[in-house]
Parts: structure tokens; C-alpha cells; sequence
């Protein structure tokens, strides 16, 4: 059976095929990879693949005829994004100095992947070193993989650093891709590519195994075309990892995403904060993306949602890059200690050195932040960092409090705007498409952002929202020329 629309079909129809035995996981690999290899050369989504995928597809059909499905992705392909440790397959954050970097063990996210009976179909490329290479390269550039390009307008960015991931789960390459962001990489490309992205709580998720820049900010979370499919995904990896303190308080958000029951009525009778932020010096008015962003509003208010305009101050990421530069060299060793002791590169500054004496084919635009963050003297710098954190923390947390009063359930900014407040604060934030502009379709989407540890809620209200304003649709319904080719 040919399955329909890989660029658009959701897990619940792909987990109805599996189930009826009209298809298997074998299948899905197979229709999958075959969309891979017809439309990736144009756009530079994928790392790499795993040749694992059809053994590991094979046994996820063998225990649902013998045991039933493990979860609701039983023997649904994933895509990761290449800074997530897969064992058998390089992770390499995009960066030549780590392309035979090779991890014997899973991360415990990719653990817990496996054991929901997910399919590791392969990995994406991404913006190098999770765009924390160097200043002004374009987003979903790396010296390993090359440019993702944007399958809705190959003009414009992927944005992001999980732009592969975005891409890939536009294009149809895998319904469930896996993202990290520190600030805005899952939740920008989500906007710039038309999709789902959500990052989670900090601490929800474990980050062990993944190439870091910074664990005050550090999380993976899901990209995919629907809320739906992003509350299954984020079920099957939140939770407690003994490794990552972070996760400490994990468990009990973790159970409720397992036993949550999306609800499309779930706006009615809600308040939500409509963020006005003073505009940045560089920004231009966008009317075509102001009227999207109304009329997804209008949705929020016909689901049933009470509106209430709020404001939030600008804000220099002074502080932040400070906080980012003295955690990035340390984190970077600790990971590199992880991987065991054939890891070739062993510290940020020996991917410096490496970097430098290859830079014909490493340094096309340079590594400014790599050059920061190992110039930094962790002994005499430490009181002015944890100075910046707090600073950046209590502003964040402040602030969004303010807005949110002690009456609204949540906040809701054009695009996805309010990523470094959600990211600099820890907050759980979610994109959803609110639709296209009329002069030239390019995709606009609408972020809700709410208090730590309201994964389940928020993901309840973007449901609704989804559900109230259904307008996404893929690249090739959105952009044909671009496909007529391929």
C-alpha cells in the first residue's frame, strides 16, 4: 500500500495503518528513506542515515504481532539532529573536527526512543556547533553538511540551528524529528518552516549525550507537523536522568504527558496575554505577517479564549552571551569526556586548534564565539558570570510573571518571538503555524509560552489553537516550483 502524503500524514494515521496491518514499520522506513533520497539534494536536511533502520523496524513488527505496541510510536521513523549522540553513527554538531566522532552509547533520550519502540531512521544537519560557532553565518550552515535550505522559500532562512530538523519534518522525511535549543533554535525554524516545535521545561528533558553550548539553557525537544504528534514524542523522552540534576523534578510532569488526553475544547474560558514588545532599532513594520498573526488571535478568541493585551521590556542579551561563553568550553569538555577514550577531539579548544589548522575547509566564516568562550578565565570570570545569570534570570522570570499576573494562562507572541524570554527563563514555549502571507506565502507562525513545568497544559492550548485554525500545509502545496524539478 502506498502511504499518502509523507509531507502531511500524522502519527495517529500512520499508527491506524500499522495497526490494521496495512502497512509495516518496514514500510514506513522504506517510504521514508525513498522521500529522503528523491528530495534531500535540493535541501540538505540530512547528516547522515542509519543502516540499523530496517533490523530495528523488522523487530518493532515482530512485537507488535507478538506483544502489542510499547507506546504510540511503536515503529515510527525519527529523525535527530546531529549534536544527540546515536551509537553506531557519528555526532558531529556539523563541525569537520568532529566527523569521526563516534559515541558507544546512546543518549538517554535516543534510550528512550528505542524503548517506545521508535525507528532511529538517522540524523539531520544543523547550523555548526548549534550556531554557536562564530557571528553572522547563515542559520543551517555547517562546514560538514552544508546549507539547509528552506523547502517553503529557498530564498529565505531555516533559521535556527535545528533547521535540518524542521525541514525534514516538512518535507515528509520522518513524521517525529528531535531538535535542541538554547534560544530559538527549535521554536524559530518551527515558525520559519511551518511546523510544530516545542521546547520544554529546562530539566524535562535529560541533556546527557548532547553536544552542549551552555545548561542553563540546554534542551532537546520535539519538532513535527502537529501538537499531537509533538505530546507523544515529548511523552516518550521526558523524564529523570541521573546524569542531568536538572531532571530532578522530571517524573511528575513526565506522567502527566504519558497520560494526556489532547482536548480541542481546551481554549474555552482561558485568558491569554497578547505580549506588545517594544520594537527592536532594526525592525520593520510586516503588515502581510501582522494580519496572519490577527487572524490566529481572532481563532484564540472564537475558540473562547479572553484576550488581554500585556506588554514586555526590550532587552540586551548582554548577560546572556556572557552566561553562554563561560559555560560553552567546560560543557564541551565534559560531553567530549563522555564519549570515551578513542574521542579524537577532547575540549573546545583542541576543536579550535583543529579548525584553525584546516581552515581552508572549517573556517569559511570564522569562530568568533569558539575563540571567546576558550579565551575565558573560568577563576577570574566566575563572580562577573554568575552576576550576568542572575541578572538575566531574575529579569526573565520577573517580567513574565508580571505579564502573566496571577490570572492568565499563558502568553502568546507573533512567531516566535518570545524565544529568548521562554529560553533565558526556562519556560516551556510552542510554535504552531498560523498561516501564510498573502504577498508571497512564506510561513508565519504564533508562539504560546507558559509557566515551568505546564508542558501538559501547554501543549492542551496549542492543541486547541491547532485544532480552531488549521492552516498549515506543506511545501509542496505552499511552494510546487520548488518540487517541480526534483
Amino acid at each position: 500500500m502506498t502511504i499518502p502524503d509523507l509531507a502531511g500524514v500524522t502519527v495517529a494515521q500512520l499508527r491506524a495503518l500499522l495497526e490494521t496491518g496495512k502497512v509495516t514499520s518496514q514500510t514506513l522506513v522504506e517510504a521514508h528513506l525513498a522521500q529522503i533520497s528523491r528530495y534531500d539534494a535540493a535541501f540538505g536536511a540530512i547528516r547522515c542515515l542509519a543502516s540499523s533502520a530496517f533490523d530495528e523496524a523488522a523487530q518493532s513488527d515482530r512485537t507488535r504481532r507478538e506483544l502489542g505496541p510499547r507506546s504510540p510510536i511503536e515503529g515510527i521513523p525519527v529523525l535527530v539532529k546531529d549534536n544527540i549522540d546515536v551509537a553506531g553513527l557519528p555526532t558531529t554538531a556539523g563541525a569537520l573536527a568532529l566527523e569521526h566522532n563516534m559515541p558507544t552509547t546512546d543518549a538517554p533520550i535516543i534510550t528512550a526512543l528505542r524503548e517506545a519502540g521508535a525507528i532511529i531512521l538517522g540524523k539531520t544537519n544543523l547550523s555548526e556547533m548549534a550556531n554557536f560557532l562564530t557571528e553572522e553565518m547563515p542559520s543551517g550552515y555547517s562546514s560538514l553538511g552544508g546549507q539547509v535550505l528552506n523547502p517553503y522559500d529557498t530564498s529565505i532562512t531555516p533559521s535556527g540551528s535545528s533547521s535540518g530538523c524542521g525541514a525534514a519534518a516538512a518535507l515528509g522525511f520522518a513524521p517525529l524529528t528531535v531538535g535542541t535549543e538554547t534560544d530559538g533554535s527549535i521554536t524559530s525554524p518551527a515558525a520559519q518552516q511551518s511546523i510544530v516545535g516545542m521546547k520544554p521545561t529546562l530539566g524535562l528533558v535529560s541533556r546527557t549525550g548532547i553536544v552542549p553550548i551552555a545548561p542553563s539553557q540546554d534542551t532537546a525537544g520535539p519538532m513535527t507537523r502537529t501538537v499531537a504528534d509533538a505530546a507523544q514524542l515529548l511523552a516518550a523522552i521526558a523524564g529523570p536522568d541521573p546524569a542531568d540534576p536538572a531532571t530532578n523534578d522530571a517524573q511528575a510532569v513526565a506522567a502527566a504527558l504519558r497520560e494526556l488526553v489532547l482536548d480541542a475544547q481546551a481554549l474555552h474560558g482561558t485568558r491569554i496575554g497578547v505580549v506588545r514588545q517594544d520594537p527592536e532599532p532594526d525592525d520593520k513594520p510586516d503588515p502581510a505577517a501582522d494580519k496572519v498573526h490577527d487572524a490566529a488571535l481572532t481563532a484564540l478568541r472564537d475558540a473562547g479564549a479572553h484576550l488581554v493585551e500585556v506588554s514586555l521590556p526590550s532587552w540586551s542579551r548582554d548577560d546572556e552571551i556572557t552566561v553562554l561563553h563561560y559555560e560553552f568550553a567546560p560543557s564541551v569538555e565534559r560531553y567530549l569526556a563522555g564519549v570515551g577514550p578513542h574521542a579524537q577531539m577532547r575540549s573546545l579548544a583542541d576543536i579550535q586548534a583543529w579548525n584553525n589548522a584546516n581552515a581552508g575547509k572549517a573556517l569559511k566564516f570564522r569562530q568568533v564565539h569558539v575563540d571567546i568562550a576558550v579565551a575565558v578565565d573560568h577563576d577570574r570570570d566566575r563572580d562577573a558570570y554568575q552576576q550576568a545569570r542572575e541578572r538575566d534570570l531574575k529579569f526573565a522570570n520577573d517580567n513574565l510573571l508580571a505579564a502573566l499576573g496571577d490570572t492568565l494562562d499563558c502568553l502568546v507572541f507573533p512567531g516566535a518571538s518570545g524565544c529568548s524570554w521562554a529560553a533565558r527563563a526556562g519556560w516551556p514555549s510552542i510554535v504552531v503555524p498560523a498561516g501564510y502571507r498573502a504577498d508571497n506565502r512564506r510561513p508565519v507562525g504564533i508562539m504560546l509560552v507558559s509557566r515551568p513545568w505546564t508542558d501538559a497544559r501547554l501543549l492542551q492550548l496549542a492543541y486547541a489553537l491547532e485544532q480552531a485554525h488549521p492552516l498549515r500545509r506543506t511545501p509542496f502545496e505552499i511552494n510546487p516550483a520548488a518540487m517541480r524539478r526534483l
